[in-house]
């Protein structure tokens, strides 16, 4: 994505920042999503810049930095955003220092607000266990069954779902090749069910895909479906078969994670699946509820199971003996 025409920005700063597009795209790899939240984030930087007088990157100051998080934190714009905001100028001047084209980073030394602790949100899982036996009847609740399946099954992103060709997965082996974040690429296992609900779907994709598609998952039209009608229709379907909650497939990645680690305590397994590059990232699926830790808790440690073997038993009306 190239910066706005109506940015009016001064050459210099225009110049800088198409650089860094151009440098995402070419040797970081970076998708076009990743590449427009860049271009959007610096260019709101870059106009806050010059509108206090400052026309060019190498003129930037941490004084500037902070005027901007201030600025934009007083137009309302979250914590969450504004260290997204600082994040990306962090990483523009680290660029522009390889390029020689600044000597400094005045973004490195500048905090980030604080964020409130948001913990990911998850579907209970007899909820989705009752979404997932629906039985589809037409065409297109083969393929969103088939879409939710694989969701749950191997907790992939949106864009790994929608990027996904036919060709990139293995039914007889149950596993699929998908591009993550950072251009890596990664086999996440698809699960019986899953494997079941794809080889119902494929046959209907045979019918509906253009001559030259190569996407698993195709509209009505035979293209490949987009992150907007994928995340539509997934919520579509949670709200036809009354699932309590708003669904997105977000939230199926994280409730994939989730029920895993809960069953399996395993986070490095999980941090595999996911695709995160640092443990750090799949450490927040550590939030597990309090009902489970006291289960295992009461499972596992000596006197939990000590005190339940011994317990005395209810008296005659069936009542704790001290309640009263």
């Amino acid at each position: 994505m190239n910066r706005p025409a109506d940015d009016a920005l001064p050459e210099a700063m225009a110049a800088g920042l198409d650089g860094f597009l151009e440098h995402l795209a070419h040797e970081r790899r970076a998708s076009a999503h990743t590449r427009d939240a860049y271009a959007r984030d610096l260019g709101v930087a870059a106009r806050r810049f010059v509108d206090s007088g400052v026309p060019d990157w190498t003129r930037v100051t941490d004084a500037d930095v902070r005027d901007l998080l201030a600025h934009r934190h007083r137009q309302g714009i979250q914590p969450a955003s504004l260290a997204r905001l600082l994040s990306a100028l962090r990483s523009f001047y680290v660029w522009q220092m390889r390029e020689g084209r600044a000597v400094a980073n005045p973004a490195v030394d500048v905090r980030a607000p604080k964020r409130p602790a948001r913990l990911p949100e998850t579907a209970d899982v007899d909820d989705l266990a009752a979404l997932l036996d629906v039985t589809p009847e037409t065409d297109i609740d083969i393929r969103d069954h088939a879409l939710l399946e694989l969701f749950y099954s191997a907790g992939i992103r949106l864009a790994e779902a929608v990027g996904l060709d036919a060709a990139d997965v293995d039914l007889a082996g149950r596993e699929a090749r998908v591009l993550g974040k950072g251009a890596r690429q990664r086999a996440v296992p698809v699960g019986r069910r899953a494997a079941a609900a794809l080889a119902r779907w494929l046959p209907v994709r045979e019918r509906w895909a253009a001559a030259d598609e190569t996407a698993l998952f195709v509209s009505v039209h035979g293209t490949r479906l987009s992150r907007s009608s994928v995340a539509r229709r997934m919520d579509l379907w949670a709200r036809r078969h009354g699932l309590p909650v708003h669904l997105h497939p977000h939230k199926l990645r994280h409730s994939f994670a989730t029920h895993l680690l809960e069953s399996s305590g395993d986070l490095r397994a999980v941090q595999e699946l996911l695709g995160h590059a640092h443990i750090s990232t799949t450490q927040v699926y550590t939030h597990l509820d309090f009902a489970h830790l006291a289960r295992v808790y009461d499972a596992a440690h000596p006197r939990a199971r000590h005190a339940a073997d011994s317990a005395p038993e209810a008296g005659p009306g069936g009542g704790d003996p001290e309640a009263g």
